[in-house]
């Protein structure tokens, strides 16, 4: 461009020019803008169809997919069931063809049956005689040995009496074994599983063998003992008591009964005697409870006796000693502590004037003093038993009843007779005029004869009828007194097993020496030596009376069944055998004192009466 023009004209238009042309172009840049805008629109919504339409696209491929499986299961099925129907076509025709030979083969077997029945018809015919007298016998037979059978009862039930009787006789010292089941405290430190098995220590060695044996199995062999009566492991309370609830009618009689419990700590003698209870949590009721021992059950009977009597004639005092370390200690008295000594009669009589007898006129006021008692009675814990008694409990119940009209002050024998008018009577009529209780009371000689009742009219001496315990009631009228001693002894111990040390130690030590006095006792009078020591322990001096022959005496051996007890089992039931050897002679009865000093006035020609022959059996 040649110079000196001017270009400043020619820079605004182009300016102007590119203003418009940018202009345009920013529209177009605006209108593109928009229009992309409208197309990312568009394409977000073609965007989304297309995601619905591969969403529609999967499910109708899923229909599908489950539509052909469904008509492949259809037609799977269809060819399956063309098969079974096939098939049943099939046993259609078989069973066609079967139905029509039924009518062929029920014609057969009707026949053969008729045939059958006709054959066994025919053998019933020429059988029904021999039935017949098959029956007769059969029902000859249940008959004999129904009637077999009611002998073989009555004839050992008369056994047993006869047996009793002959104990009576003899003296013997009733004795009853009890094995109790196993319990926990058995296995000692045994794993559990191997309880009761064989070869363990809990292993049962004690078994019953019937109602009057049972059986020790050792290593070497076995041991049978025999007693009057053996419980098994399942007898109940009320069992053992229904055995030894006859003896207490003798106590209405005039005979002293003691039971007394014997067997090694843990072995039920507190359970036989008293009930399932621990001493401090032992709560006495009025009703009766099946599991009330010895004690509380002999209560009830006595009470149920006596008012049976005239009332008001009988009353009963209860007392309850221990004896610890050898000591007599009364636990009804407020210091149970204080110790008493036995007092020795003139006659022999055992009793203990200082302790308390407090009188009762129901089971529950007895048993009520018995848990006083217990409260302070000495217990404590051993290895072998949890709740071990620690002293000898003696519960003593004595009746006082009045004594036969023969025997009161003012009816002397010698009344019989001075009542009469005739000058010469015969021996017979004598012998009938006399009471019956009073020729009962002569004695025996060891040919079963009465002694003669001498004119003078007074008891011969060694007489069955006894003075002991006599006194008179307020009105002066002569009264007899009776006992009945329940004895639960403290078991036996071996130091070694029941681990006591100090004074459980000394305990057991005193218990042991005691329990070995008693077995002194015994052998003593099973080989019939002049001395007896009685007085070696006051255990065995303060039963005395009982053992000697003064009462009718029960002992309750109670027995652990487990190997780790044999050793005291077998001394326990070696005890019981012992005494079951003892002959003490007749038991005595009680008479007043002063039926030994009344005077027979007889006519100064009469002569010695002699009574001949056994006293009645419902006194012995």
């Amino acid at each position: 461009m040649p110079l000196g023009i001017d270009r400043s004209h020619f820079y605004e238009e182009k300016v102007k020019h590119i203003e418009k042309s940018n202009r345009v172009k920013d529209e177009r840049i605006g209108s593109l803008e928009t229009e992309n805008a409208m197309l990312y629109l568009k394409l977000a919504q073609l965007r989304g169809a297309l995601q619905h339409t591969r969403q529609e696209s999967i499910e109708i491929h899923e229909q599908f997919e489950d539509e052909s499986r469904f008509r492949k299961s259809v037609a799977e099925s269809a060819c399956k069931f063309k098969q079974e129907l096939d098939n049943i076509k099939k046993d259609m025709q078989s069973v066609q063809s079967a139905a029509k030979e039924i009518p062929k083969q029920f014609n057969e077997q009707v026949q053969h049956a008729n045939s059958v029945v006709q054959r066994h018809k025919m053998a019933f015919q020429s059988q029904s005689s021999s039935l017949s007298e098959l029956q007769e016998r059969l029902a000859h037979m249940e008959l004999t040995l129904h009637d077999v059978t009611d002998r073989h009862a009555k004839e050992k039930k008369r056994r047993q009496e006869l047996h009793n009787t002959l104990m009576e006789l003899r003296g013997n010292i009733r004795v009853h074994c009890r094995v109790r089941p196993l319990m926990d405290f058995d296995r000692g430190q045994e794993d559990m599983s191997s309880f009761g098995r064989q070869g363990a220590k809990s292993e049962v060695v004690v078994h019953f063998v019937d109602d009057e044996n049972v059986c020790v199995r050792t290593t070497k062999h076995n041991k049978v003992f025999e007693y009057e009566r053996v419980y098994d492991m399942t007898e109940t309370q009320n069992g053992l008591f229904d055995e030894v609830q006859p003896m207490l009618t003798s106590l209405l009689d005039g005979y002293n009964i003691c039971i007394m419990a014997y067997g090694q700590t843990g072995s039920g003698k507190t359970h036989t005697m008293l009930g399932s209870h621990k001493n401090e949590d032992y709560n006495p009721t009025r009703e009766t409870h099946p599991d009330e021992g010895v004690i509380p059950r002999a209560a009830r009977e006595l009470f149920r006796l006596t008012s049976e009597k005239q009332k008001g004639t009988h009353t009963v005092e209860v007392s309850v000693v221990e004896i610890y370390n050898n000591d007599i200690r009364d636990l009804l008295s407020h210091d149970p502590n204080i110790k008493h000594d036995i007092n020795t009669g003139q006659d022999n009589s055992i009793s203990l004037p200082t302790i308390i007898s407090k009188q009762v006129d129901t089971v529950y006021d007895v048993m009520c003093l018995v848990q006083h008692g217990l409260h302070t009675r000495r217990e404590s814990a051993t290895m072998v038993h949890e709740h071990s008694s620690r002293s000898h409990l003696v519960v003593t119940l004595t009746v006082v009843s009045p004594a036969p009209s023969f025997f009161s002050k003012n009816s002397a024998p010698g009344d019989i007779f001075r009542k009469t008018k005739r000058k010469s009577l015969t021996e017979s009529q004598l012998l009938d005029m006399i009471p019956e209780a009073l020729l009962q009371a002569t004695p025996r000689d060891s040919k079963g004869r009465s002694s003669s009742l001498s004119s003078s009219g007074s008891m011969p001496s060694g007489s069955m009828w006894q003075s002991n315990d006599i006194s008179t009631n307020s009105a002066g009228q002569a009264v007899i007194k009776t006992k009945l001693q329940l004895v639960d002894l403290a078991g036996s111990e071996c130091v070694g097993m029941s681990g006591v040390k100090g004074q459980a130690l000394r305990e057991t030590a005193n218990i042991n020496k005691s329990l070995s006095a008693l077995a002194d006792v015994l052998g003593a009078l099973a080989e019939h030596r002049a001395h007896v020591p009685y007085r070696n322990t006051r255990l065995t001096h303060l039963l005395q009376d009982s053992i000697g022959g003064d009462a009718k005496l029960l002992i309750l051996l109670c027995v652990a069944p487990a190997q780790r007890y044999i050793t005291e089992s077998l001394q326990s039931l070696g005890f019981g055998a012992r005494a079951r050897q003892v002959q003490r002679g007749q038991t005595k009865r009680r008479l007043p004192s002063s039926a030994e000093k009344v005077s027979m006035d007889t006519p100064k020609n009469s002569r010695s009466i002699s009574v001949t022959g056994p006293p009645p059996f419902s006194q012995r």
